[in-house]
């Protein structure tokens, strides 16, 4: 059978063996599947980029292993990044600490069934008498995480950290293979049992996702896992995004687009990032904050879900769902009692509030000016590649709509007051501004004739629907100037630094922050 899948111009295969970690078994939105599978069957670029590393850690559970690594020995948590070449942020460390004593918690130090980490984790491996069509000699699955074993090796578990449970279901073939591994994975002699588990580093809590004998767990992957693994291995969806800021493959990368010089920013030699207009708000406001939501530790509800918030996003989903998959006319007043999508969970005021919010859009819905669902792009993710900074620079637009033959790039917000904001409406709302450098250079294609950006704000009142001409000269540079001052500190920042002041009392990550409470200096 021939291979169909090919890899883009300018990779080499380094081996014949192809090596899955178990975390690929996971989808999500935020993995590149193509990028996924190069890793996988052992492809590298050509002529590799040399990038400056990050003065910081960057992986957020890199110095919670650390830490339990010293703990074979030593229970001091101040060892939390002792093994690792990178700088550890006060906000991860504080993360750390808590992180360390949730495991003990979970995890007595002697439990019923006494169990010991093995020093070095397992590998699943099967050898072909000769290549596949993939041109493959061997595959691998390797899992990550803590991995332990019985005094008499008869049971082997994993313990898959986690910063929360999910209430979702667990993806059953990342379950089948992390249990495969563990049933028939080197080095050691064979369990007779095998269990999964997996904990929240935010409140130790512990939820198995299997504990079985090594037959069930062989019989678990053969239903659930060679279909997952085939399709991983053999896609080539490539999808541009955060995922791109670590990836081997951005010079090959046939779907990334470049816009060199699109932040303004081009000091040389810095390392490679992504940047969104919501990562800037955060920065300017602490470096901190931006830095510790970048490591995606744990919020505090209260303020992330706050229900303005809620409300706010729950409009914009049921907006992305009607124009997205709806019906293509146009919106009316005639909003649904029921509006609130599931994900979503409202009082009756804030449900009322935003049913009326929807009202206000009708006057205003864009399908006015669609013709068929291939000119509606709702949500759409937007990267390029600012080669002159090395930045991938990341947006999502409330939604891309066609008029004609011109793209419009329409943001819509809601507010419950009737007055204006005053001021430029670039530097109020600075993904306007990205958006402005972006169709001005023509980087959605299209025709010019009628692009331009919309801002749709919703009122009690009514609704506004401010309308900007990027070609205008005066409004590019304006955008020019809001983009490039909202990068270029963060551009050539290295470690992040708290700004202690008022803003703490509604920072989602304070609790992490040991400058939390301070007070700014005057």
């Amino acid at each position: 059978m021939t291979d169909l899948w090919a890899p883009p111009d300018g990779l080499y295969r380094k081996s014949d063996v192809v090596t899955v970690p178990l975390g690929m078994f996971k989808s999500s939105e935020y993995r590149c599947p193509a990028s996924d599978a190069m890793k996988a069957r052992g492809y590298r670029p050509q002529q590799p980029a040399r990038r400056k590393k990050e003065v910081l850690e960057q992986f957020t559970f890199g110095p919670f292993m650390a830490a339990l690594d010293e703990d074979r020995t030593d229970r001091a948590v101040t060892a939390a990044g002792a093994r690792r070449t990178a700088a550890v942020h006060d906000g991860l460390r504080q993360w750390t600490a808590h992180a360390v004593d949730m495991y003990h918690d979970a995890f007595p130090s002697h439990p019923v069934e006494p169990m010991a980490e093995v020093p070095v984790p397992w590998v699943y491996r099967h050898q072909l008498t000769a290549p596949d069509k993939r041109g493959a000699r061997e595959y691998r699955i390797t899992v990550w995480g803590r991995c332990l074993r019985s005094a008499d090796g008869t049971l082997r578990e994993l313990r898959l950290p986690v910063n929360r449970l999910s209430s979702a279901r667990p993806v059953e073939a990342h379950v089948a293979a992390a249990a495969l591994v563990l049933a028939e994975g080197a080095p050691g002699p064979l369990p007779e049992r095998v269990r999964v588990v997996e904990f929240a580093l935010l409140d130790g809590r512990v939820r198995s996702l299997f504990d079985g004998t090594r037959a069930e767990a062989v019989e678990m992957y053969r239903v659930h896992g060679p279909k997952t693994l085939a399709a991983l291995l053999d896609n080539q969806e490539y999808r541009p995004g955060t995922a791109c800021g670590g990836c081997l493959f951005v010079s090959a990368c046939p779907a990334l687009r470049k816009a060199p010089g699109l932040l303004g920013v081009g000091t040389p030699g810095r390392p490679r990032r992504t940047w969104s207009v919501t990562n800037a708000r955060n920065y300017r406001i602490c470096p901190a904050r931006d830095h510790m939501r970048r490591l995606h530790l744990p919020t505090e509800d209260a303020l992330e879900r706050a229900p303005a918030a809620e409300r706010g996003r729950a409009v914009h989903a049921y907006l992305a769902e009607r124009h997205g998959h709806g019906s293509l006319r146009p919106c009316t007043s005639d909003v649904p009692a029921r509006w609130v999508p599931e994900a979503f969970t409202l009082s009756a005021e804030e449900r009322r509030l935003g049913g009326l919010l929807l009202r206000r859009h009708a006057a205003v819905c864009p399908l006015r000016c669609v013709r068929d669902r291939s000119d509606v792009r709702p949500e759409p993710r937007v990267v390029r590649h600012d080669t002159a900074a090395d930045v991938l620079v990341i947006a999502a637009p409330d939604l891309l709509y066609r008029d004609d033959e011109s793209w419009v790039w329409r943001e819509t917000k809601t507010s419950m007051s009737d007055r204006r904001k005053r001021g430029e409406l670039l530097d109020a709302y600075p993904q306007l501004a990205l958006a402005v450098l972006l169709v001005a250079r023509g980087d959605l294609g299209g025709s010019p004739s009628r692009a331009r950006i919309e801002l749709e704000v919703l009122r009690p009142g009514g609704a506004d629907l401010e309308i900007i001409d990027p070609f205008v000269p005066a409004v590019r540079t304006t955008a020019e100037k809001v983009a490039s001052a909202l990068s270029a500190d963060w551009h050539g920042d290295d470690r992040y630094s708290a700004v202690p002041g008022n803003a703490c009392a509604r920072c989602e990550v304070a609790r992490w922050c040991s400058a939390n409470g301070e007070k700014a200096a005057v």
